[in-house]
């Protein structure tokens, strides 16, 4: 088996993606910002049921500085570059989240290059690859399917980041993954480079350290939210996409290639939180079930800048399809709904609601 690294080791996607490469065989080395989150990130492997031992080691590197690369990726065969700055708020200056993105990728891909790394997986998003585009917007203000869907989008799809209302993560992950696949066409010498682009990421946290997505059932089960917003978004469970990198890392065929990590259609939020309430029960009591009018939803900015970055979306239905994954790598998901429910699960069973 291989030495692979992770980057971002504390991270959501990461913790399952490490936690996969173990249980394959692979020896793994990850990196942290400080070497004091080691703790952490085995306690997270530790809920898993994974005890690694010397089978993972830690390296202190930061997407900022180009200090510690050289020494992450040296004697190993396979790069998963997972990390990227993702906030629950939108950052006064865009490129706060723009340069260490994607200058954070081109450092992982020159150390990779220069340590002789046969492929570096990089994990992007959805968010390069359907936003900017002209609006699709549902017939309906309840959830219900709509007569007519647009073709949903796929891995020929980019994110225009120069459209009206594209936000700065948005923009970020499409210059990050734009600048890295020209970096390795141009100045590549033979690295291998193959993407994921995942939706929403849901599915069972090992810690508190989880995907902004996990935060939306987080606060429909605490009872944070008076209703939901009239937006959809698509699902796909993190054991799923931590199975959709290792694909991507071992075939042959993903060389050169991006893969979307979507489980079925996008979910509307108010489908998300019936399945809170049906699946769960009486630990789901105070999710609510109710769609907020756009109005009301555009006035909460102004008392919360966070619901800044969906005013966009209210009421636009897009779609993704993960056939290409399916086709080429054999890769199947789990469905939205297990997925949601094992999120809701997991945060009740590690303590991390106020219920």
């Amino acid at each position: 088996m291989s030495t692979v690294l992770v980057t971002g080791g504390s991270g959501f996607i990461a913790s399952h993606t490490i936690l996969q490469l173990l249980t394959a065989g692979h020896t793994v080395r990850t990196t942290v910002r400080n070497l004091r989150r080691e703790a952490d990130v085995r306690a997270m492997l530790k809920n898993g049921d994974s005890e690694p031992g010397d089978r993972l080691s830690f390296v202190a590197a930061d997407l900022t500085s180009a200090a510690g690369w050289p020494a992450a990726v040296s004697g190993c065969e396979f790069v998963l570059h997972v990390a990227s700055p993702f906030p629950s708020q939108v950052p006064k200056d865009e490129n706060e989240l723009i340069i260490p993105a994607r200058e954070g990728a081109l450092r992982v891909l020159r150390a990779s290059r220069d340590a002789g790394v046969k492929r570096v997986v990089l994990t992007s998003s959805f968010a390069a690859i359907g936003y900017g585009h002209a609006p699709h917007k549902r017939g309906t203000v309840r959830g219900e399917p709509a007569p007519e869907r647009p073709a949903p989008f796929t891995e020929t799809d980019w994110t225009d980041p120069s459209g009206a209302d594209v936000m700065p993560y948005t923009k970020s992950k499409t210059l990050a993954e734009r600048a890295a696949w020209d970096f390795v066409a141009r100045e590549g010498a033979g690295l291998e480079l193959a993407v994921v682009n995942p939706v929403g990421v849901f599915g069972p946290v090992l810690g508190p350290d989880y995907a902004t997505s996990i935060m939306l059932v987080e606060k429909m089960l605490n009872g944070a939210l008076p209703g939901v917003p009239r937006m959809c978004i698509g699902v796909v469970d993190v054991r799923d996409v931590a199975d959709l990198h290792l694909r991507a890392m071992m075939n042959p065929a993903a060389k050169g290639e991006r893969f979307l990590a979507v489980a079925g259609d996008f979910m509307w939020l108010v489908e998300i939180a019936r399945t809170l309430k049906e699946r769960l029960g009486e630990k789901a009591k105070r999710v609510p079930t109710r769609q907020l009018p756009d109005w009301l939803v555009r006035l909460a900015r102004f008392k919360d800048p966070a619901v800044k970055q969906i005013i966009p979306e209210l009421g636009k239905w897009k779609n993704a399809t993960s056939g290409k994954a399916q086709r080429v790598l054999g890769w199947s998901p789990r469905s939205r709904e297990e997925s949601v429910v094992a999120t809701g699960e997991s945060l009740v069973r590690l303590g991390l609601l106020k219920i």
